[in-house]
Protein backbone atom coordinates (compact mmCIF):
# COMPACT_ATOMS: atom_id res chain seq x y z
CA UNK A 1 0.00 0.00 0.00
CA UNK A 2 1.69 3.21 -1.44
CA UNK A 3 0.27 6.22 0.77
CA UNK A 4 1.00 9.77 0.67
CA UNK A 5 -0.16 12.17 3.36
CA UNK A 6 0.42 15.81 2.31
CA UNK A 7 2.51 14.80 -0.14
CA UNK A 8 4.91 12.47 2.38
CA UNK A 9 5.11 8.78 1.46
CA UNK A 10 4.04 6.68 4.33
CA UNK A 11 5.13 2.89 4.23
CA UNK A 12 4.17 0.53 5.92
CA UNK A 13 6.60 -2.85 6.08
CA UNK A 14 6.36 -6.41 8.12
CA UNK A 15 8.72 -7.05 11.23
CA UNK A 16 9.70 -10.13 8.99
CA UNK A 17 10.94 -7.53 5.37
CA UNK A 18 14.72 -7.24 5.48
CA UNK A 19 15.73 -3.67 6.81
CA UNK A 20 18.62 -1.85 5.84
CA UNK A 21 19.23 0.86 8.37
CA UNK A 22 21.79 2.32 6.88
CA UNK A 23 19.30 3.53 4.14
CA UNK A 24 17.58 6.09 6.87
CA UNK A 25 18.07 9.48 8.34
CA UNK A 26 16.85 8.25 11.93
CA UNK A 27 15.76 4.82 13.26
CA UNK A 28 13.19 5.26 16.16
CA UNK A 29 11.35 2.32 18.12
CA UNK A 30 8.05 2.53 19.65
CA UNK A 31 9.15 3.78 23.00
CA UNK A 32 11.30 6.02 21.95
CA UNK A 33 10.67 10.01 22.71
CA UNK A 34 10.25 12.26 19.63
CA UNK A 35 8.46 15.31 18.47
CA UNK A 36 7.80 16.67 14.96
CA UNK A 37 11.17 18.79 14.18
CA UNK A 38 12.60 15.65 14.77
CA UNK A 39 10.98 13.74 11.88
CA UNK A 40 13.93 14.85 9.09
CA UNK A 41 14.65 13.18 5.84
CA UNK A 42 14.09 9.33 5.70
CA UNK A 43 12.66 8.15 9.02
CA UNK A 44 12.14 4.29 10.49
CA UNK A 45 10.00 3.69 13.31
CA UNK A 46 10.27 -0.09 14.90
CA UNK A 47 7.48 -1.75 16.33
CA UNK A 48 3.83 0.57 15.76
CA UNK A 49 0.80 0.21 16.65
CA UNK A 50 -2.33 1.42 16.38
CA UNK A 51 -2.03 3.96 18.73
CA UNK A 52 1.00 5.29 17.11
CA UNK A 53 -0.18 5.81 13.53
CA UNK A 54 -2.96 7.57 14.60
CA UNK A 55 -0.80 9.94 16.21
CA UNK A 56 1.81 9.97 13.44
CA UNK A 57 -0.91 10.28 10.88
CA UNK A 58 -2.50 13.50 12.99
CA UNK A 59 1.10 14.93 12.84
CA UNK A 60 1.60 14.33 8.98
CA UNK A 61 -2.15 16.01 8.97
CA UNK A 62 -1.20 19.06 10.78
CA UNK A 63 1.96 20.03 11.00
CA UNK A 64 4.26 21.11 7.94
CA UNK A 65 6.75 18.24 8.02
CA UNK A 66 9.01 20.16 4.91
CA UNK A 67 12.16 18.39 6.55
CA UNK A 68 10.30 14.88 6.00
CA UNK A 69 11.22 13.10 3.00
CA UNK A 70 9.56 9.55 3.67
CA UNK A 71 7.81 7.39 7.01
CA UNK A 72 8.25 3.98 7.34
CA UNK A 73 6.78 1.84 9.97
CA UNK A 74 7.34 -1.73 10.90
CA UNK A 75 5.09 -3.95 12.48
CA UNK A 76 4.09 -7.49 13.25
CA UNK A 77 0.34 -6.31 12.20
CA UNK A 78 0.81 -4.60 9.04
CA UNK A 79 -2.79 -6.09 7.38
CA UNK A 80 -4.47 -4.99 10.71
CA UNK A 81 -3.07 -1.76 10.72
CA UNK A 82 -3.80 -0.89 6.67
CA UNK A 83 -7.31 -1.42 7.92
CA UNK A 84 -7.29 0.13 10.82
CA UNK A 85 -5.41 3.44 8.81
CA UNK A 86 -8.28 2.92 6.44
CA UNK A 87 -11.25 3.04 8.65
CA UNK A 88 -10.12 6.47 9.82
CA UNK A 89 -10.79 8.23 6.01
CA UNK A 90 -13.78 7.87 3.67
CA UNK A 91 -12.30 6.02 0.49
CA UNK A 92 -12.68 7.31 -2.98
CA UNK A 93 -11.57 5.37 -5.75
CA UNK A 94 -10.23 6.92 -8.99
CA UNK A 95 -7.82 5.69 -11.79
CA UNK A 96 -5.43 6.94 -14.52
CA UNK A 97 -2.73 5.76 -16.83
CA UNK A 98 0.73 6.69 -18.34
CA UNK A 99 0.28 6.70 -21.62
CA UNK A 100 3.08 6.01 -24.00
CA UNK A 101 4.04 6.99 -28.11
CA UNK A 102 7.38 6.40 -29.02
CA UNK A 103 8.97 5.84 -25.96
CA UNK A 104 7.82 9.23 -24.47
CA UNK A 105 5.41 9.56 -21.84
CA UNK A 106 2.34 11.55 -21.69
CA UNK A 107 2.36 14.25 -19.02
CA UNK A 108 -0.43 17.07 -18.41
CA UNK A 109 -0.07 20.63 -16.53
CA UNK A 110 -2.82 21.20 -13.90
CA UNK A 111 -3.02 23.92 -11.39
CA UNK A 112 1.12 24.85 -11.73
CA UNK A 113 2.18 20.71 -11.22
CA UNK A 114 3.00 18.14 -13.87
CA UNK A 115 0.68 15.37 -13.43
CA UNK A 116 -0.67 12.21 -15.29
CA UNK A 117 -4.36 12.14 -16.57
CA UNK A 118 -6.54 10.40 -14.07
CA UNK A 119 -10.06 10.99 -12.57
CA UNK A 120 -12.76 10.01 -9.90
CA UNK A 121 -14.24 6.19 -10.96
CA UNK A 122 -18.25 6.62 -11.83
CA UNK A 123 -20.21 4.53 -9.43
CA UNK A 124 -19.79 0.92 -9.76
CA UNK A 125 -17.18 1.62 -12.69
CA UNK A 126 -14.71 -0.80 -13.59
CA UNK A 127 -10.78 0.11 -12.64
CA UNK A 128 -9.91 -0.22 -16.07
CA UNK A 129 -13.04 1.78 -18.29
CA UNK A 130 -12.86 4.35 -15.72
CA UNK A 131 -8.91 5.02 -16.31
CA UNK A 132 -9.52 5.12 -19.90
CA UNK A 133 -12.42 7.35 -19.98
CA UNK A 134 -10.69 9.48 -17.87
CA UNK A 135 -7.44 9.35 -20.07
CA UNK A 136 -9.20 10.23 -23.02
CA UNK A 137 -11.22 12.65 -21.51
CA UNK A 138 -8.85 14.71 -20.32
CA UNK A 139 -6.16 14.61 -23.10
CA UNK A 140 -8.74 14.05 -26.25
CA UNK A 141 -6.87 11.04 -27.26
CA UNK A 142 -7.42 7.06 -28.33
CA UNK A 143 -5.99 4.50 -25.88
CA UNK A 144 -5.08 0.82 -25.25
CA UNK A 145 -4.53 -0.38 -21.90
CA UNK A 146 -1.51 -2.66 -21.93
CA UNK A 147 -0.34 -3.38 -18.43
CA UNK A 148 -0.50 -2.34 -14.34
CA UNK A 149 1.47 -0.49 -12.31
CA UNK A 150 1.49 -0.11 -8.65
CA UNK A 151 -1.76 1.60 -6.67
CA UNK A 152 -1.76 4.56 -5.22
CA UNK A 153 -3.12 5.77 -2.02
CA UNK A 154 -3.56 10.10 -0.97
CA UNK A 155 -5.59 11.89 1.55
CA UNK A 156 -7.07 15.16 1.66
CA UNK A 157 -9.93 17.03 3.48
CA UNK A 158 -12.85 18.04 1.71
CA UNK A 159 -15.66 19.83 3.74
CA UNK A 160 -14.45 18.79 7.10
CA UNK A 161 -13.99 15.17 5.92
CA UNK A 162 -11.01 13.06 5.70
CA UNK A 163 -10.48 11.63 2.20
CA UNK A 164 -8.53 8.79 1.26
CA UNK A 165 -8.05 8.27 -2.36
CA UNK A 166 -7.16 4.94 -4.23
CA UNK A 167 -5.61 5.88 -7.69
CA UNK A 168 -5.24 2.21 -9.64
CA UNK A 169 -2.86 2.97 -12.35
CA UNK A 170 -2.26 1.08 -16.03
CA UNK A 171 0.05 2.13 -18.77
CA UNK A 172 -1.34 2.48 -21.33
CA UNK A 173 -0.27 2.79 -25.70
CA UNK A 174 -1.55 5.99 -27.45
CA UNK A 175 -3.51 5.00 -30.55
CA UNK A 176 -4.66 8.24 -31.93
CA UNK A 177 -3.34 11.71 -30.89
CA UNK A 178 -4.79 13.84 -33.55
CA UNK A 179 -7.09 16.15 -32.45
CA UNK A 180 -5.13 15.92 -28.86
CA UNK A 181 -5.88 19.19 -26.78
CA UNK A 182 -6.36 19.75 -22.65
CA UNK A 183 -10.05 19.56 -21.27
CA UNK A 184 -9.93 22.87 -19.52
CA UNK A 185 -13.37 21.88 -17.71
CA UNK A 186 -10.38 20.16 -15.35
CA UNK A 187 -8.54 23.00 -15.45
CA UNK A 188 -5.54 21.35 -17.46
CA UNK A 189 -3.57 23.65 -19.52
CA UNK A 190 -1.28 21.67 -21.15
CA UNK A 191 -0.77 18.19 -22.82
CA UNK A 192 2.63 16.82 -23.85
CA UNK A 193 5.08 13.82 -24.84
CA UNK A 194 8.16 14.05 -23.01
CA UNK A 195 11.30 11.59 -23.34
CA UNK A 196 11.90 10.20 -20.16
CA UNK A 197 15.23 12.76 -19.54
CA UNK A 198 12.07 15.31 -19.87
CA UNK A 199 10.26 13.88 -17.66
CA UNK A 200 12.79 13.44 -15.15
CA UNK A 201 13.47 17.31 -15.36
CA UNK A 202 10.07 18.07 -14.27
CA UNK A 203 9.57 15.59 -11.53
CA UNK A 204 10.25 18.17 -8.75
CA UNK A 205 6.81 19.98 -9.88
CA UNK A 206 4.67 16.75 -9.37
CA UNK A 207 3.26 15.14 -6.51
CA UNK A 208 5.24 12.22 -4.65
CA UNK A 209 2.56 9.97 -5.88
CA UNK A 210 3.05 10.79 -9.22
CA UNK A 211 6.73 10.89 -8.82
CA UNK A 212 6.38 7.35 -7.95
CA UNK A 213 4.54 5.54 -10.57
CA UNK A 214 6.64 6.98 -12.90
CA UNK A 215 9.71 6.19 -11.16
CA UNK A 216 8.19 2.49 -10.89
CA UNK A 217 7.67 2.71 -14.52
CA UNK A 218 10.75 3.65 -15.82
CA UNK A 219 12.70 0.99 -13.67
CA UNK A 220 10.59 -1.70 -15.05
CA UNK A 221 11.73 -0.14 -18.34
CA UNK A 222 15.46 0.02 -17.14
CA UNK A 223 15.27 -3.71 -15.96
CA UNK A 224 13.80 -5.14 -19.10
CA UNK A 225 16.20 -3.38 -21.32
CA UNK A 226 18.87 -4.97 -19.17
CA UNK A 227 17.00 -8.65 -19.48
Amino acid sequence: MNVFINDIPLIIKKSSEKIFKHKYDLVLGKDDQFTSKDLVGDVLIRDVDAALIDRLVRLMEVKKLKKLESLTLVTDKKKKLIEHLKDQFKIIKAAGGLVIKDGKILMIYRLGMWDLPKGKLNKAEEERLGALREVEEECNIKVAITGELPNTWHSYAYKGKKILKKTSWFTMQCLDDTYMKPQAEEFIEEVRFMTPDEVLEVLADSYASIQFVIRDYLSAVKKAGKG
